[in-house]
């Protein structure tokens, strides 16, 4: 079996892309690799707490490993803070990325590069599917996930937070992409198939930030 690490968001498209590898059984998962923003404990863009993604990771079942970024941080210092984490698994025998993008030819692009010059390969299992299907199937697989964070000059304030079920893809706007693939929006997957329980969670506080990106933030429910 091939050994491979997954870029993890703890959104929807990343659990699906490793549900897809999984069901494969021809990978060995190394870790799940997600970037975190230093200063403020969360995961970068997502803005979900480092406490809900490990116990998240801890129910699906594989180490993590955090790549950390200092807010504001230039490109250079993600690639080289990235780099780093990568080679040290290239090292010990990981030889693939697996990846939850759907159609962004360019992002594909960059991602291929940087791994190829680290003598490393990158695998899209989601790739050119249709989104409106691929919306669809998250809940068709039983997979339950939250909105996080709403690009405002895409969506109203009112899609953070939400369930992603059959009524918000209804009320998406025709121009955004259901999935968010653009960015529309980000999520935080809290239970499904792969899960071996669910990571209870309660939205609370709606801010807006860099008066553009509405985010919701989830406190972990205090476990009985």
């Amino acid at each position: 079996m091939e050994n491979v690490l997954v870029s993890w968001s703890g959104g929807k498209d990343s659990a699906i892309a490793l549900y897809e590898i999984l069901k494969t059984q021809k990978y060995q998962i190394s870790a799940l690799l997600t970037t975190v923003t230093e200063d403020y404990d969360r995961i970068s863009m997502h803005g979900v707490r480092r406490i809900l993604l490990e116990q998240q990771v801890a129910s699906l079942g594989f180490p993590l490993e955090k790549v950390l970024i200092p807010k504001n941080a230039s490109n250079e210092e993600y690639e080289a803070n990235m780099e780093r984490v990568l080679t040290k698994y290239k090292k010990a025998g990981t030889s693939s990325v697996v990846f939850g993008d759907i159609f962004l030819e360019d992002l594909r692009k960059y991602r291929e590069d940087k791994l190829a010059s680290l003598g490393m390969r990158g695998i899209f299992p989601l790739w050119k599917r249709d989104t409106h299907e691929l919306a669809r199937s998250l809940n068709v697989l039983g997979f339950k996930a939250i909105t996080t964070c709403v690009d405002s000059q895409a969506l109203g304030k009112q899609f953070v937070g939400r369930q992603i079920d059959a009524q918000f893809l209804a009320e998406l706007p025709a121009a955004v992409d259901p999935c968010g693939e653009n960015g529309e929006y980000h999520s935080f997957v809290y239970d499904g198939p792969i899960f071996k329980e669910s990571v209870a969670n309660t939205p609370r506080e709606i801010v807006l930030r860099e008066n553009r990106f509405y985010y919701c933030d989830l406190l972990p429910d205090e476990k009985a």
